[in-house]
């Protein structure tokens, strides 16, 4: 009895020397690596998306066609921690039929977040999106296209999204889509710069060095000024994207983030 407790009273004060020099204890610090902090609505619907797409064919839409696999219980044959899931669809398993896919980051990330939420009402209720109609709406209703261009096609006042599939993930896109300026990324953000003869020129910053900064004004030209031109040079935290929460529906919303996942450069 008094060396249980011995040990016991060894181990709380193991825990607490950790916890007063901000260390984790091992099992604590493996747990923390097995799997992501959260896994986001956004991410999980596209990997609904992806494994009803890519998936379901061997493994069924419940992920228990494969014996001793049954993703909605959570049970898998060599898969511990989300990096051994990415590393599993990657790379393949020799000897099987379970071929490597060649998914970039943001489909890795939304197809883990669907495999390890299977059994949730996230991923039970989960939007399909439509890229087709999403395209619709991102040139039409959404007017994104009069400020977006797409692989060099457009105008050129917003971002390029040519690419923003391979870039982004599907959280960060629904993010961007009902929060613009709470979710706007400091490289996209816009500059004000005012002359020492008193000219103000707003716009796009493409690049900027010690002393000189480069960017597209509201008329689409290309703008090359000297700060020490400059009585006046700020960075705007704010922009004029409108957000889309109350103007596209649930389902809408998924279109569009849809359409933009499929955006993943020129091939």
């Amino acid at each position: 009895m008094r060396n249980r407790c011995s040990k016991f009273r060894a181990i709380v004060l193991f825990a607490a020397f950790c916890a007063v020099l901000g260390i984790q204890a091992p099992a604590a610090r493996a747990q923390g690596q097995d799997r992501a902090p959260e896994y986001y609505k956004a991410d999980i619907q596209y990997g609904a998306q992806i494994f009803a797409s890519q998936c379901t064919a061997c493994h069924g839409t419940s992920g228990d066609l494969i014996p001793g696999v049954n993703f909605r219980a959570g049970v898998f044959k060599r898969v511990v921690s989300d990096n051994d899931l990415r590393a599993t669809i990657t790379t393949g398993v020799v000897g099987t039929e379970m071929r490597p896919f060649a998914f970039g980051a943001s489909e890795l990330t939304g197809i883990v977040s669907y495999l390890r939420n299977m059994d949730s009402a996230d991923a039970k209720g989960a939007m399909i999106g439509n890229a087709a109609h999403g395209k619709e709406l991102f040139n039409g209703a959404g007017n994104c296209a009069s400020c977006h261009a797409v692989n060099g096609v457009g105008p050129r006042v917003a971002p390029d999204l040519g690419d923003v599939g391979a870039l982004r993930t599907a959280d960060l896109l629904h993010r961007k889509l009902v929060d613009p300026t709470g979710n706007l990324l400091p490289v996209n953000r816009s500059v004000r710069a005012v002359t020492k003869d008193g000219k103000t020129i707003n716009g796009r910053r493409l690049n900027e060095d010690t002393y000189t900064v480069q960017l597209v004004d509201e008329q689409e030209r290309l703008v090359s000024l000297a700060k020490s031109d400059l009585r006046e040079f700020s960075v705007i935290k704010t922009t004029p994207m409108a957000s889309y929460k109350d103007k596209f529906t649930a389902q809408e919303l998924a279109d569009v983030e849809a359409y933009l996942l499929s955006l993943k450069g020129v091939k």
